[in-house]
């Protein structure tokens, strides 16, 4: 039996290591993309769960107001 954990933890490791010269927001969103809780991102990033939640919710609003200016110039 594979052990589905140990599987998602070694995907999670390709990931970042594919990731070596992107920035720890970058990284943080796209494991979050991919599932990973705040948790998990921040044990993996040898972080604080309270640094990912800052930095998903900055991206967020980032990609939000960038939204916002398009949808302006539009008009």
């Amino acid at each position: 039996m594979i052990n589905t954990d140990r599987v998602e933890m070694l995907l999670a490791l390709m990931l970042l290591n594919s990731m070596k010269s992107a920035s720890q927001q970058e990284k943080i969103v796209q494991l979050s993309l991919a599932g990973f809780s705040n948790v998990e991102i921040a044990d993996l990033l040898q972080t604080t769960s309270a640094v990912v939640a800052q930095s998903i919710y900055a991206a967020r609003n980032k990609s939000r107001k960038g939204s916002r200016k398009a949808k302006k110039k539009a008009r």
